[in-house]
C-alpha cells in the first residue's frame, strides 16, 4: 500500500519532477556495509547541499533494486537474504520521502576447507604457503567475488614461476556439515616459457634504448607477469609518458617463448606548476615548479623550484640522471639557496648535495593483494654553508648562556659578531634505506613504510660541525572493511657527536617536537627539554607515535581520530618510555587530487609544566592545526 501511494504521489507531481529520495537506510545488516548497498541502488539520496543532485522515487527502479539486494547477497554466501518489509515515510507535503528497508540476511554458507591440487611446479615454499595467501579464508562466508580473487592470485603465482598458459579451475562441493562447502582449486600448468622479442610501439622522441632498459625483464629470462607489472610502474616513473602498457604477445599460440609489446604514449617534457595555499603553521604559501622530465634526451631531469611561506622560502635546482651505470642506480644533483624561519632560530642554507640511489626491483614473494615491497638505498654527500642566529627569545634567557657560549653563539656580541649568531661548512655523508609496499603515498591505505637514515658531519669529511645522527622511522596502514582506515607511525632519533655533544652538535640540529605533524596538542617546537626559564631549547634524542582513525564522513569528506605521544630528551640515546607526553582530537579530510585538506583539533592530556609559549606561560592546552596531507 505504500508503494502504491507513493506511485500514485509521484504522479500527481509529475509536472514538478516527482518525490524527492530525502534518505535511505537499513535495519538488520551486519555481513555487508550500508554504502555497500546504497552503492549498489538506483535508487538514490539527493544531496543535502542547496545546489547538490536531486534524486527521484521510480517505482520500476525500486522494485528492481529490491531483487538486486537479493542477488548481491547471494553473491556474498548469503543465499536466503531477503528484503523483508520497507518503509516509505512521506513529508506533509509530499514533496520527498525517506525509505526504510528492513533486511533479513539469514545464514551464510561457510567455507570448510580449501584444496589446492596441480600446483607441483611452484618451488616447494611457494606451494606450500599459497592457500595461506589467497584472500579466501576457512571459515568465511563463501563469498564469489573474494573466491574468483583467490582463483586470480593462484593463476598469477604460476604465471610468475614461468607458466603463462597456465589455467585454473575452481569448484565448490557440499561439507561435511549443513551450510559449509569445500572450494577446490585445480591447476594445469602448461608448458615453461620464457621472455622472447621486445617490440616498443609509440614513442617518438624518446628513444627504444630510454624504454628498455626500464624493462625488468630481458629476452631468454624465465617468464614472470610480475616483471610486465614492474616494468610499467617504472616507465610510468619517468614522467615521459601519460600512457604506458607492457602486455605478452602470442600467449595463446603455447609457444615456448613469449614475446612483449610495450605501448606508450609521451607526454609533454617540459611542465610548469602554480601552487598556493594555507596552513596553520606556513600561513600564506606560494610554490612554482619548473621541471624537465627529458633534458637533453636520455631521460635526464631538471627542474627549478621557487617557494615562499612564513615557515621557509628560497631556489632550489636540481638534475637527475635516472640511468647511472646501470639500470639499478640513478644519480641527482642538487643545489639550493634556502631561508628557514623556526621559533627559536632561523637558519640560511647555501650550497649543494650529491645523490647516488640504488633501486631494487619490486619484487620478493607475490603479495595477493597487489602490494609488493619497494626498496631504495641512498648514499648522499652534502656541503653547505649554514648560517643561523638565535631568536631574541633565547638570547635574553640567562640560564642557558653557557651552552650558546660553547656553540660559538655569544649572546651578547661582545666579541664584534651579531648576538647569537654563528655560521659554518656543514660536510656530511648521508645513508638512506628504504621499503614500502603502501598503497598510496598521498592516501595510504593498507602496507607500511620503514626508513632508516644515518648521517656522519665532520671528522675525515671536514667542515665546521662533528657529529652523526641516527633516525628511524616506520608506518603501518590497516583497512577496515571497505573504507575505514588504521594509520599508525613510530618515529625516534638520536644525535651525537664525537666530544662534548653541547659544543659540537649545531642547535640547529637538535629536536624538536609538536605541531601539525606530530603533537598536534601543542604549537610548532613547544616540546622540548626546557630551560631553567621555561623557554624549549631542544634535545639530542626523541621519539614520537601516533595512532588515527580514519573514518568516512560523505563523499570526500572523512573523519579522524587520533593519539600523539612523544617526547624530546636533552642526551644522545637517552630514551625515556615512562616520560611521554599525550594529545588527543578529532579532525576532518577532505579529499582533493593533490591530497586531503585536513583540520585538526589537539587536546593536551598532560600539559608541560613551566613552558613558555611566546614568551608566556602556556594558557590553553589545545591547538587547531589547517593543513594539506594527512599527518603521516
Amino acid at each position: 500500500m505504500l508503494l502504491a501511494a507513493l506511485t500514485v504521489s509521484a504522479g500527481c507531481r509529475e509536472e514538478e519532477g516527482g518525490v524527492e529520495v530525502s534518505s535511505i537506510s537499513f535495519t538488520g545488516v551486519e555481513a555487508v556495509s550500508e554504502d555497500q548497498l546504497k552503492g549498489l541502488l538506483a535508487t538514490a539520496e539527493s544531496s543535502w547541499l542547496p545546489w547538490g543532485t536531486k534524486r527521484y522515487f521510480s517505482r520500476e527502479q525500486f522494485e528492481a533494486d529490491l531483487e538486486r539486494i537479493a542477488a548481491f547477497y547471494a553473491d556474498r554466501g548469503y543465499p536466503d537474504a531477503r528484503v523483508k518489509s520497507f518503509d516509505v515515510a512521506l513529508s506533509d507535503d509530499q514533496s520527498s520521502v525517506d525509505i526504510t528497508l528492513d533486511i533479513a540476511e539469514g545464514e551464510p554458507i561457510a567455507v570448510e576447507r580449501i584444496v589446492i591440487e596441480g600446483f607441483d611446479p611452484l618451488p616447494d615454499e611457494h606451494e606450500a604457503s599459497l592457500q595461506t595467501r589467497l584472500p579466501l579464508r576457512v571459515g568465511a562466508p563463501l563469498d564469489r567475488a573474494v573466491v574468483q580473487a583467490s582463483r586470480e592470485a593462484a593463476l598469477d603465482e604460476l604465471r610468475d614461476h614461468g607458466y603463462p598458459y597456465a589455467s585454473v579451475t575452481v569448484r565448490s562441493d557440499p561439507g561435511s556439515a549443513p551450510r559449509t562447502a569445500v572450494v577446490t582449486y585445480e591447476a594445469e600448468p602448461g608448458a615453461v616459457a620464457h621472455f622472447g622479442e621486445i617490440e616498443i610501439v609509440g614513442n617518438t622522441s624518446v628513444s627504444d634504448q630510454v624504454v628498455r632498459r626500464q624493462l625488468w625483464f630481458r629476452p631468454g629470462q624465465l617468464y614472470e607477469q610480475s616483471r610486465l607489472r614492474d616494468s610499467q610502474r617504472r616507465l610510468y616513473g619517468l614522467e615521459l609518458f601519460r600512457f604506458v602498457n607492457v602486455e605478452p604477445v602470442g600467449t595463446d599460440e603455447g609457444s615456448p617463448v613469449v614475446g612483449t609489446r610495450v605501448t606508450v604514449v609521451e607526454g609533454k617534457h617540459r611542465r610548469v606548476n602554480f601552487s598556493a595555499g594555507y596552513g596553520s603553521e606556513e600561513r600564506v604559501r606560494g610554490e612554482v615548479d619548473w621541471r624537465h622530465v627529458n633534458f637533453f634526451g636520455n631521460a635526464r631531469t631538471a627542474g627549478v623550484l621557487a617557494r615562499y611561506s612564513a615557515l621557509d622560502r628560497g631556489a632550489r635546482v636540481n638534475f637527475g640522471q635516472p640511468y647511472f651505470v646501470n639500470r639499478f642506480y640513478s644519480l641527482n644533483l642538487t643545489a639550493q639557496s634556502w631561508f628557514t624561519d623556526e621559533p627559536l632560530y632561523d637558519l640560511t642554507t647555501v650550497g649543494g648535495r650529491v645523490t647516488l640511489t640504488r633501486h631494487f626491483r619490486r619484487g620478493g614473494r607475490p603479495i595477493v593483494d597487489g602490494l609488493r615491497p619497494t626498496t631504495t638505498l641512498a648514499f648522499t654527500y652534502l656541503n653547505e654553508w649554514q648560517d643561523y642566529t638565535i631568536s631574541a627569545e633565547a638570547l635574553a634567557d640567562l640560564t642557558i648562556r653557557d651552552d650558546l657560549i660553547a656553540l660559538g653563539l655569544d649572546p651578547t656580541g661582545i666579541g664584534g659578531g651579531d648576538p647569537g649568531h654563528a655560521s659554518g661548512q656543514l660536510s656530511s655523508l648521508m645513508v638512506d634505506l628504504g621499503r614500502s609496499t603502501a598503497d598510496n603515498l598521498l592516501d595510504a591505505r593498507r602496507g607500511y613504510v620503514a626508513t632508516i637514515h644515518l648521517e656522519q658531519a665532520g671528522r675525515w669529511l671536514g667542515g665546521g660541525f662533528d657529529f652523526y645522527e641516527l633516525t628511524t622511522e616506520g608506518r603501518y596502514y590497516i583497512t577496515l572493511g571497505d573504507r575505514a582506515v588504521v594509520a599508525l607511525r613510530g618515529r625516534a632519533g638520536t644525535i651525537d657527536a664525537w666530544g662534548p655533544q653541547d659544543e659540537l652538535v649545531p642547535f640547529f640540529k637538535r629536536y624538536f617536537l609538536g605541531g601539525a605533524t606530530n603533537l598536534r596538542g601543542w604549537g610548532r617546537f613547544d616540546v622540548a627539554p626546557l630551560s631553567g626559564a621555561g623557554l624549549p631549547i631542544g634535545g639530542h634524542s626523541f621519539m614520537h607515535y601516533s595512532t588515527e582513525l580514519r573514518l568516512p564522513v560523505v563523499g570526500d569528506l572523512g573523519a579522524v581520530i587520533f593519539m600523539d605521544a612523544g617526547n624530546v630528551w636533552p642526551n644522545a640515546w637517552d630514551f625515556r618510555l615512562h616520560d611521554m607526553q599525550y594529545n588527543v582530537g578529532p579532525g576532518l579530510r577532505y579529499n582533493t587530487p593533490i591530497g586531503p585538506l585536513r583540520v585538526d583539533f589537539g587536546y593536551q592530556l598532560n600539559p608541560i609544566e613551566g613552558l613558555l609559549v611566546e614568551g608566556e606561560p602556556e594558557s590553553r592546552r589545545f591547538r587547531v592545526h589547517f593543513s594539506i596531507g594527512h599527518a603521516f
